[in-house]
């Protein structure tokens, strides 16, 4: 697996992005951590520095774009450069109410997964594009956490598939004019991930895996520059296939998994 010494990762205190960090943890790699959680963050840091890292945090609301803006600043003056940014920070929840959409939760929805996902690539492009190309010739790497919900117009999760739809084609939409400055960007797109927040559900997951072999996964394929990573890839096509239903035909059959919004 390819390393990268340089690495900022937002919503870093758990599930994937704790995964992520601990698999980016060596010997000279200078990690920078962002969540909301300061306990659990630092026991995510404590862990990347017994594998020899230099792990920094910073408690941080991704919804806040000039505390990000200055974090990705931090993190890439901090030893001249970022080799690796994933925008991982999001939530996850039903966004209804008695079938109707609840506006605090929608609200809390897209501006994280969305507006906070715009937040971190925004400034991490551009200090990347400004840094020289490292030994694989490129300038960065830039990782986008959407979910295989992307692809799906889930009853009773419809704010948080919009997010996660937004995100991806953010990300996909992105990269080739990224790929132009020497950036490449990457969209992630997970299926069921073992995460405090799958924790929670009550149904079957198909193809649940455990966050460090999702972590592995996702860093090879950045690692080699996919613009989408979606896994598992049955999972994925399911999916894919699914939303090209007709809706009304879409929403008969995840009528019965209308919680299942922790993908």
């Amino acid at each position: 697996m390819a390393r990268f010494q340089a690495v900022a990762i937002t919503g870093a205190s758990s599930g994937i992005g704790a995964a992520l960090a601990r698999a980016c943890a060596a010997s000279g790699a200078v990690l920078h951590l962002a969540g909301r959680d300061a306990a659990r963050l630092e026991a995510v840091a404590e862990a990347c520095r017994a594998r020899g890292a230099a792990a920094h945090t910073a408690v941080l609301d991704v919804r806040d774009a000039a505390a990000v803006k200055q974090w990705i600043a931090a993190g890439a003056a901090t030893g001249g450069r970022l080799d690796l940014v994933v925008a991982n920070a999001g939530i996850s929840a039903g966004s209804s109410e008695n079938g109707l959409a609840a506006p605090e939760r929608t609200r809390a929805i897209l501006e994280t997964n969305v507006m906070g996902v715009a937040n971190t690539v925004l400034p991490a492009l551009r200090a990347m594009a400004a840094q020289a190309p490292g030994a694989d010739g490129w300038r960065g790497r830039i990782g986008v956490v959407a979910s295989i919900a992307a692809f799906v117009p889930a009853p009773g999760a419809a704010s948080y598939c919009a997010s996660k739809a937004a995100a991806d084609t953010f990300a996909v939409a992105s990269a080739r004019g990224a790929r132009a400055a020497g950036v490449l960007i990457s969209s992630i797109c997970p299926g069921y991930v073992q995460t405090p927040m799958t924790d929670r559900n009550r149904f079957p997951m198909p193809g649940l895996m455990d966050a460090d072999r999702a972590a592995a996964i996702i860093l090879r394929g950045m690692a080699s520059g996919r613009t989408r990573i979606a896994f598992p890839w049955w999972m994925a096509a399911a999916a894919r296939l699914t939303g090209l239903l007709p809706p009304r035909l879409t929403g008969r059959l995840l009528a019965a998994s209308q919680d299942a919004t922790d993908l």
